[in-house]
């Protein structure tokens, strides 16, 4: 099936013009129902970055959440949360390819304190067996003892269409249905070097949430599609885990690794991504995508904000 016949085919399944932003109204409709197009901004936008460090990785994360405000400045009770880490890869914890699943386990545990209803932890994974990877990496076990539902985005009955106006490379693409069902959405990303965008952060950790990954690489530039789609599909958080980066051989390692052993956290998608590169020893601006993302409004770059915690 060509690309443009399988994403017309996912936008005849779930109706031209799904919610462009994750939640808002008409989010919730049943696929093939019309639903807004107007786009929407994340439930806060909240001054400065949180970084926490030195606790270990649940106590970081929850810290740094706290110190943004908690969970409860995003979540009403009853509602529907999705959670999407980094699980591409079948690596375990230690070897920094995919999201600690203590940091995952605290969101989650985290969301049900706030009163979450239903929490959903998807990510659209890359090896085979997808329920492979989501026990090898240790996120499975961890997020469903902490109250949360597990699942691979893995079929394309699993995503809809949303249109993505401020593009320049991409005006419309796809996104798991869940994120445009939830009532909140947070990005929870691992920090890790990237073959073919230097790092892998929060914004390129968005990447899994669509169908067809490879019409990106094809693209005349992946970074310009990453900052496209960051201009439609806006997390309400973004908790990036550093606990441990991959600092050669990314995305999937083996590599070097580094422990910087610290949690971001933020409303801010280029912000958070911005302290990440610095974990490099990186400016922002050498990361391509982070650029051309603060050139489309996306966020801003202001690590004099950074709070440390």
């Amino acid at each position: 099936m060509s690309k443009i016949n399988r994403r017309e085919f996912i936008e005849g399944v779930a109706g031209i013009g799904a919610a462009l932003f994750v939640g808002g109204c008409g989010a919730k409709e049943e696929a093939g129902a019309a639903s807004s197009v107007a786009p929407r901004k994340p439930k806060l936008d909240i001054d400065g970055l949180f970084v926490a460090s030195g606790k270990g990785p649940a106590k970081n994360a929850r810290a740094a959440v706290d110190a943004l405000g908690g969970m409860s400045k995003i979540i009403k009770k009853g509602d529907f949360v999705v959670i999407k880490p980094n699980i591409a890869w079948n690596r375990p914890p230690e070897a920094a390819a995919t999201t600690n699943p203590e940091v995952v386990a605290e969101l989650v545990r985290m969301c049900k304190e706030a009163g979450a209803g239903k929490i959903l932890v998807i990510d659209h994974i890359i090896d085979r067996p997808a329920e492979g990877v989501l026990g090898f990496t240790g996120i499975r076990e961890a997020a469903e003892k902490a109250g949360a539902e597990v699942m691979a985005a893995q079929n394309e009955s699993d995503y809809r269409s949303v249109e993505i106006p401020k593009g320049k490379l991409l005006k419309s693409d796809t996104l798991i249905k869940d994120i445009l069902k939830a009532d909140v959405f947070i990005n929870a990303p691992i920090a890790k070097t990237h073959s073919s965008t230097k790092l892998t952060l929060g914004m390129k950790n968005l990447m899994g949430c669509i169908w067809d990954r490879q019409a990106w690489h094809e693209s005349s530039s992946l970074d310009q599609c990453i900052a496209d789609y960051a201009t439609a599909v806006r997390p309400d958080l973004t908790v990036l885990d550093a606990t441990r980066i991959l600092l050669t051989n990314g995305p999937k390692g083996p590599g070097q690794t580094k422990d910087p052993g610290k949690v971001i956290a933020g409303t801010d998608p280029v912000a958070v991504d911005a302290y990440g590169a610095t974990l490099f020893g990186l400016k922002p601006e050498e990361i391509s995508h982070i650029k051309l993302a603060v050139e489309m409004g996306v966020g801003k770059i202001d690590l004099g904000k950074a709070k440390m915690v």
